[in-house]
């Protein structure tokens, strides 16, 4: 039997090009247990490489899939921390090991894969737990502002942060921040996150506003009157000439879209 490791340091670096690579090496590290991924060997030299071999290639496939879902931007350098399994476990051999991705698993941040034994005298399945961390430069706070702070150019400076610490995107671009508010009290090298700012009120209930209706390809736009108070991030009902009560986001001043 053999058992696919990695020398110390466990954590992985890489580019975001190349982040299902580094899971792979992350995920054969599982940590102090030594209870990691249990290749069976067969008869022995050349045919444990080869179980091995399987195993790491099984677990690039699937982690491979979640590549899709990472929005990253370019340049961005990744690190992948790998948890550690229980160690009261006792794994059987395995001759092959399907790795998966569980539904609705994030891409980045705190996440898991899923290790599943499809062949060997006991069928097994554990989940890795993984940290993906994702560093880039974002906008920052250059001094301590209180909250109701209104962003100028010279508050915000460009730093490397964790994009993965929050599920609350960052802002890559200073200048999308210059004129918005802060909800809360942050200190100096505070991110600045979408959930820290307070939502902006695009019209008021009475006001006309021009509805973008999109579908696959076009776009039709019309009037209609506000129903409510156009709140970024809440959707708002209107009235259209006809009489008709639709239901659409508010995107701008005095617009909104309506998906079709």
């Amino acid at each position: 039997m053999v058992t696919p490791s990695l020398p110390s340091p466990a954590r992985s670096q890489c580019r975001a090009a190349a982040w299902a690579a580094c899971l792979v090496g992350a995920s054969l590290a599982l940590g102090s247990g030594g209870h990691a991924l249990a290749a069976n060997a067969g008869d022995a030299g050349t045919g444990a490489a080869e179980a091995a071999d399987s195993t790491v290639a099984s677990i690039a496939q699937a982690l491979a899939l979640t590549q899709q879902s990472l929005r990253a931007p370019a340049g961005a350098r990744v690190e992948v921390i790998p948890g550690a399994l229980d160690p009261r476990l006792k794994l059987a051999p395995c001759a092959r090991i399907e790795p998966q991705i569980p539904p609705g698993a994030r891409a980045w941040g705190r996440t898991r894969v899923a290790l599943r034994c499809v062949s060997g005298p006991v069928r097994w399945q554990v989940y890795l737990p993984l940290t993906v961390q994702v560093w880039a430069r974002a906008a920052v706070l250059a001094t301590a502002q209180p909250a109701g702070s209104t962003l100028t150019a010279a508050d915000l400076q460009l730093a490397e942060v964790d994009l993965a610490a929050a599920l609350a995107p960052a802002f890559t671009a200073p200048g999308d921040l210059v004129g918005r508010t802060l909800a809360v009290a942050l200190p100096a090298r505070a991110t600045v996150r979408a959930d820290l700012l307070r939502q902006r009120q695009w019209f008021q209930a009475g006001e006309t506003v021009t509805v973008v209706a999109q579908g696959q390809g076009y776009a039709v736009s019309g009037e209609a009157q506000a129903l409510g108070n156009g709140v970024e991030g809440q959707s708002v009902r209107l009235r259209t000439d006809s009489g008709r009560i639709i239901t659409a986001m508010p995107v701008g001043t005095r617009r909104v879209e309506l998906p079709l």
